[in-house]
């Protein structure tokens, strides 16, 4: 249980990683109607950042 219970600790971490940055997303890229129109969008965004 301790292999499992390591793994698990992961999985959340990770979970907050992904949906703090997710939600500095823009309003438009994370509205997007396709996965074409998000990547678009992301990439602009990401951009923007450098």
């Amino acid at each position: 249980k301790e292999g499992i219970f390591r793994l698990d600790i992961k999985k959340k971490f990770f979970t907050m990683k992904v949906v703090k940055h997710w939600n500095r997303l823009p309003r438009e890229a994370i509205e997007a109607p396709s996965l074409e129109t998000f990547k678009v969008k992301l990439d602009r965004a990401l951009s923007n950042l450098l």
